[in-house]
Order: structure tokens, then C-alpha cells, then sequence
């Protein structure tokens, strides 16, 4: 009889610790709200706050808006297609998220597989030239009298030495497995020593 009433008494202390887990776990989204507007620290939702009835945009602290670097755009191919940037130059600030297209078309009446190759100048630039998004990454295929357009996203790190004013970034496109011809292996005709030792 005793081992009953002990029994029931601890079922009865377990039925409570659950449903008061229950309970805390329900009130919590609530509670974890509530503490985030009197401490003002919810950063999840600083992009939903409501300012003056306009969003608010994250701004981006890593723009150095003090400077400005010209970025160029080069682009050569090894092969008859055409390979251009849809513009030649652009002014951006150090940090700052940019966007550029590249156009190609291939004008030959056969299938081709390309990739290009990008090149700095000056070199120290390639240090700090990190792009997010880059056609160079991959090879691609097009048919005879396919256009493409690919962009190039970009952010020049403001770690950048400040007497770099201009940026020349190029970009080689060349065929691969095509016809294009390898470049020459020079042939070494055999000494009579080499001969002899063999």
C-alpha cells in the first residue's frame, strides 16, 4: 500500500515538470520577443524594422566612400569568336558589390567548348580582387551562332594599397579540345655521349 501512495505520488511530481515543459516551451517565442524589443537586440529582424513607414536598409560598412578606384575591362580570345565586356570602365568604391557583363558569340559553324582565364593589372590588384560570381569558373559549351551574356560580380577589398587608383582586369577565352594547335615542344637531338651511355 505504501509502494502505491509512493507511486502515485511521483507520477503525480511527473505530470507536472512535463506539462510545466510544455508550458515553458509554448511561452518562449513570446518571451524571447519580448525581451528583443525592450533590449533592442534582435538582430534576425533589423531588416523588417519599420522606420517613418519605410523599410530599413541594412547599410554596408565595408564601402570606403572615401575612394574611388577606375576598374577596366579586357577581353581577348584565342579563336575566331567574338569576346567583349558591355563596357569598358566602371568607377567603384573599395568594398563596394559590382556587377559587369560579359558578351560572347560564337561565330563559327561548329560546336565549341571555351572557359576563360582572368589576368590583373597591376599584380598586387589580384590580391584583393574577389569575385562572387564568374563565368571563368566554369567551361561552357555553345553552338554555331550562340550569343551568351554573363555577368561578373565583384568586390574590391578596401585593404587595397591607396595608390591604386585604376584596375585593369582582362580576360583570355580560349577553346578547349578544339583546333587550336599546342605550342610547339622543341625537339633535342641525341648527343654521341648520350648514345654511348645507353
Amino acid at each position: 500500500m505504501v509502494n502505491v501512495r509512493a507511486n502515485r505520488k511521483m507520477m503525480g511530481k511527473l505530470a507536472v515538470i512535463t506539462v510545466s515543459m510544455f508550458a515553458f516551451g509554448y511561452a518562449l517565442v513570446p518571451l524571447y520577443q519580448a525581451i528583443c524589443e525592450m533590449t533592442g537586440i534582435n538582430v534576425l529582424a533589423l531588416g523588417e524594422q519599420v522606420i517613418l513607414g519605410k523599410k530599413a536598409e541594412p547599410v554596408n560598412s565595408q564601402v570606403d566612400t572615401s575612394r574611388s578606384i577606375t576598374v577596366e575591362f579586357d577581353a581577348n580570345s584565342r579563336g575566331p569568336w567574338e569576346f567583349r565586356p558591355a563596357q569598358r570602365s566602371m568607377v567603384v568604391h573599395p568594398g563596394e558589390m559590382t556587377t559587369v557583363v560579359y558578351e560572347f558569340q560564337n561565330v563559327q559553324n561548329r560546336r565549341m567548348s571555351a572557359q576563360a582565364i582572368p589576368s590583373y593589372a597591376p599584380m598586387q590588384a589580384s590580391a584583393h580582387f574577389n569575385k562572387l560570381e564568374c563565368f571563368c569558373f566554369n567551361q561552357y559549351t555553345l553552338e554555331p551562332g550562340e550569343k551568351k551574356s554573363w555577368p561578373v560580380v565583384f568586390v574590391i577589398d578596401p585593404k587595397l594599397s591607396k595608390d591604386v587608383t585604376t584596375i585593369t582586369l582582362s580576360y583570355t577565352f580560349f577553346e578547349v579540345g578544339g583546333k587550336t594547335p599546342p605550342a610547339p615542344v622543341a625537339a633535342v637531338k641525341p648527343t654521341a655521349s648520350d648514345l654511348a651511355g645507353s
